[in-house]
Parts: structure tokens; sequence; C-alpha cells
């Protein structure tokens, strides 16, 4: 496929030395060039450095892989109000939290995946990626982990789960976008036993997936 990334942190880095070990093309942007530049040059595999409008056109994908704070911008700079990421999947692995803390800083009932679809007018939202820290993607490949995703587009949500296999992950679609606050509201509880100093494996039972509840 043809993955453009927006953004240059440890997430881009580590999905996207994934997604070049699975022989995809990528391209980068940031709102720094030159760090564009550094992160494009350490993913090798002839992925380029870009402006953020050429990262959104004509890719089958883009990942939005930056802080929550710089969303509006990224879009913005990406041209994605003007509909320049119409028809593409548009993936959000953004936690709008409050830091040490885990509360969401939404609006009431709001999901930033929502947020970001209404900023990006025709985009196939998808949420994925957003509970794991970037490190998940970049150590040796041990057990497979779920990653749940939602999104509204059939095809869209295709094209991501066949993304997270290609990182060692196993996607779990858990329906539509109106799912996303549900997500995001993980996310948080995760955050926040974490920065508590409490394990949040401990906190989750163990559920075998043959028990169905009804």
């Amino acid at each position: 496929m043809r993955i453009g990334i927006l953004g240059t942190g440890t997430l881009a880095a580590g999905l996207g030395a994934g997604w070049v070990r699975a022989g995809h093309e990528l391209v980068v942007a940031g709102r720094s060039q030159a760090k564009a530049q550094e992160l494009a040059e350490r993913l090798g595999g002839g992925v380029r450095a870009v402006p953020p409008r050429a990262a959104v056109t004509g890719r089958d994908a883009v990942l939005l892989a930056v802080l929550w704070e710089g969303v509006e911008d990224m879009l913005r700079s990406a041209g994605a109000g003007e509909g320049l990421l119409a028809g593409t999947p548009l993936i959000d692995p953004t936690n709008a939290v409050e830091h040490g803390v885990g509360v969401l800083v939404t609006g009431p009932g709001e999901a930033m995946a929502e947020r970001i679809a209404r900023l990006s007018p025709g985009a196939h939202v998808v949420k994925a990626f957003h509970l794991f820290a970037a490190e998940q993607w970049t150590r040796s490949p041990g057990a497979a982990v779920t990653v749940a995703i939602c999104g509204d587009d059939p095809a869209a949500l295709d094209v991501v789960s066949e993304l997270v296999r290609d990182v060692g992950g196993v996607p779990a679609v858990l329906g539509s976008l109106a799912r996303a606050r549900q997500l995001e509201e993980v996310a948080g509880f995760v955050i926040g036993l974490a920065f508590g100093g409490a394990d949040p494996n401990s906190a989750i039972p163990r559920v075998p997936s043959s028990v169905i509840s009804v």
C-alpha cells in the first residue's frame, strides 16, 4: 500500500518501521521538515519526507501520529478541511487525555476520533493503535496483541486490519465510530492506573474468548 504518515514521533517511527518491513511504500510529514527527513532516513526502504499535503494525496491509508493537541494544526496543514482526505482511511491513534490522570479532555460524550472526522470531511476515520505504547511495535515479536478498532467504512476497516496484522497485531473490529469514545475511555483507564502505580493488567479480568454473555 501507499501509506502517508503525519507525525515524526515514536509511534510514527514504530509503525513506520513495521510497514516498511511489510513492503509498503511510505511517505512522512511533520511540522518540521528536518525531523521528517531524519525519520525517513532512519526508516530506510525508500521512505521519503514530503509536505503534509503530499503525504495525504493519492494514499491508500494515512496515519495521524501526532499528540492530540496538534491534531487540528496538522490536519489544517494537510488540507483535510478542504477534502484532501476524502475517501481515504485515516487512522486515529490519539489519546486526548489529561497527562498523568487519564481523564478525557474532549467534550461530554465526544470522541477525539469523531472530532477528527468532522475536521476531515469525507475521510474514513478508523480508531486504532491508541492503547499500546509505541515500543510495542519496535520490540521483537512475541505473543500477538489484540488491537481494537472501530470505524464506519467496511473497506477502511479492512485496510487498517491488514496494517495491524503487518506489525504483528490481531485486529478486533468493535463496530462503528460511535464506539470510539468507549475505546478512548479504556485508554484513559489504563493510563490512570499506570501513572497511579498500579499494574493495569492486574485490573482486567481474564475472560476466556469462548465465554459469551447474554
